[in-house]
């Protein structure tokens, strides 16, 4: 099994050492990257192949991974064109939809992903689309890559993706910014920075995982947390005289309208595939 990534970044090093710890062979593993010190990088640490630019060492892959820039999208694609005549691509660039990849690299087996930052430590959740060209083989190996980052899952609908992107892709901000806010108000209660933090980040932490091992659903967890009268009713009625939830959800539509929005310049015409 062969697999190549174009583009080295973050993202692209955490689903290749995923797949090496995993034992993908690193001799099966072609980069191309074009930042010398982060090609030697991922060389000295992995073992894989490298190079800074595609050549015929893109022949016969079973996947080609794009993990560079939305807006380094169509060249990296044009670039690599000439070289692509085997497997699927998998597109890791949020707002390129999966025709216009089909286009620029010209393979009709194109599978669109949306990953978010807690994959670099594995934690991750993926949503994933695929063109009617791509085999059931193609999306297993697909799965396979991506599963490496933490949790997969597929929509029929490739629309579906820009709500991954608002709930999943930009979610990790809106926890941070919840985890900040709950850091000043421990520090204005009198806690150090560290002491803050610590308490903010293990708060969040324990009740994600509660909320993810629990047969329940949250709102009945919430519930048990919050006696009548006592001090976690008092903080939710603040939230809810302030209207939060609906802000929040709001919040949520604004990022879902960008994504839609960010898409519209990275749409190719259609033309004959390879």
């Amino acid at each position: 099994m062969k697999i190549a990534f174009i583009g080295g970044g973050n993202m692209a090093g955490a689903l290749i050492g995923g797949l090496v710890r995993g034992g993908q062979a690193p001799g099966s593993i072609r980069v191309v990257e074009v930042d010398a010190q982060r090609l030697a990088a991922l060389q000295a640490q992995y073992g894989v192949q490298a190079s800074a630019v595609p050549d015929a060492c893109l022949r016969g892959v079973d996947a080609t991974v794009l993990a560079v820039k939305p807006q380094q999208m169509q060249q990296a694609c044009e670039a690599c064109r000439q070289w692509l005549d085997s497997g699927f691509v998998l597109s890791i660039a949020a707002g390129v939809r999966a025709d216009s990849v089909a286009a620029w690299c010209g393979r009709a087996q194109v599978v669109r992903a949306m990953p978010n930052t807690p994959a670099l430590i594995g934690a991750g959740i993926t949503g994933v689309s695929a063109s009617a060209a791509v085999s059931a083989d193609q999306r297993d190996l697909a799965q396979r890559i991506l599963g490496v980052a933490g949790q997969v899952a597929w929509f029929e609908d490739e629309a579906m993706l820009d709500a991954v992107t608002a709930v999943s892709g930009s979610g990790p901000a809106y926890v941070f910014y919840f985890i900040e806010a709950l850091q000043s108000a421990a520090q204005q209660m009198g806690m150090s920075a560290a002491q803050a933090r610590t308490f903010s980040i293990a708060t969040f932490a324990g009740a994600s995982r509660l909320a993810a091992e629990s047969s329940e659903s949250v709102q009945v967890l919430r519930d048990r947390v919050t006696s009548k009268g006592g001090t976690t009713a008092a903080a939710l009625a603040s939230l809810q005289s302030n209207q939060v939830d609906r802000h929040f959800v709001e919040a949520v539509f604004a990022a879902l309208a960008r994504s839609r929005e960010l898409s519209r310049p990275f749409a190719a015409p259609a033309g004959p595939l390879a």
